[in-house]
């Protein structure tokens, strides 16, 4: 970022969406937004009316080593620590997958359900399986008023994650974590309305073809099930079985690739009804959801 020029914040944006263009990144302006917001430690929208300021030393040294970083493949939610879903802001390290906008769509899903449903006037009851940093947790109880969501992780470092937003976007009295294998760790006499998941799905040979700042940053263990990719679905198609009450409905997010493989364990078993795939904008199934018998 050398020049004779001084560093306006207006020319550090335009020389970084410049190279981070060059360098392959699919959002190259929006990746610099974030950065120098967060260097700058303002909001995005600030950078828009200080355009002719120049750019203070200690922000361009921040900045500097950010756009080092994000070229060379970090994730820019890693870079800064958080990622907007659901038009909530979630804390995210490492140790946690970053919040997809595909992933929008089962939460969705997911409060369309609830809004349907009836339980005599009791709070509806949601197991978030694989909650990770706890976005889909936290955006059904901030959008179902008196919902109790049980979040499972067998992850301790992605649950702290989760604990963090759990606090910061207020939910402490909606949402319960704990640490365990799918639903396995829950008591027996446990029951639920509604089981949401986005488990694991990416397949061994297909973590390979990722791009690199998925498989060479996010957590493998949340990323990836098995050979097949639906080896974790497989398992949780029962255990959601035996937790939901008649009538409730369990909703998984799936890869389109494995959509038959979902749609078959969930005929297999005979406790649910047949499922229905739920399908995103370009019109490839996203989710899938049956309801329990």
């Amino acid at each position: 970022m050398a020049s004779d020029q001084p560093w306006t914040i207006g020319k550090l944006l335009q020389w970084t969406t410049d190279y981070f263009r060059q360098h392959g990144s699919e959002s190259p302006r929006l990746d610099a937004e974030v950065l120098l917001a967060h260097a700058q430690d303002c909001e995005r929208i600030d950078l828009y009316t200080a355009f002719d300021q120049v750019a203070s030393d200690a922000t361009r040294a921040c900045f500097r080593q950010l756009v080092r970083r994000r070229a060379a493949g970090e994730p820019v939610a890693y870079l800064v620590g958080h990622r907007e879903f659901f038009s909530l802001s979630f804390a995210v390290t490492p140790d946690v997958l970053i919040p997809r906008p595909e992933t929008e769509l089962l939460v969705m899903t997911a409060l369309d359900a609830i809004k349907a449903y009836s339980t005599g006037g009791r709070p509806v009851d949601v197991a978030d399986v694989g909650t990770g940093s706890g976005a889909i947790a936290v955006s059904i109880a901030r959008h179902a008023a008196g919902s109790q969501i049980t979040a499972t992780d067998i992850s301790p470092a992605a649950l702290e994650i989760a604990k963090q937003n759990v606090s910061k976007l207020g939910v402490e009295e909606q949402v319960t974590l704990i640490e365990g294998d799918l639903l396995a760790g829950l008591p027996d006499t446990q029951r639920f309305d509604f089981v949401t998941s986005n488990p694991p799905y990416v397949s061994q040979d297909e973590l390979a073809n990722l791009p690199a700042e998925i498989k060479d940053y996010e957590p493998h263990q949340a990323l990836v099930a098995g050979p097949t990719g639906a080896e974790l679905i497989r398992r949780l198609v029962p255990q959601a079985a035996d937790r939901l009450r008649s009538g409730g409905a369990a909703m998984i997010e799936i890869s389109p690739m494995i959509e038959v493989r979902v749609v078959e364990a969930f005929q297999s078993e005979d406790r649910f009804e047949s499922p229905a795939v739920v399908k995103d904008l370009s019109g490839l199934g996203r989710v899938v959801t049956a309801r329990r018998k």
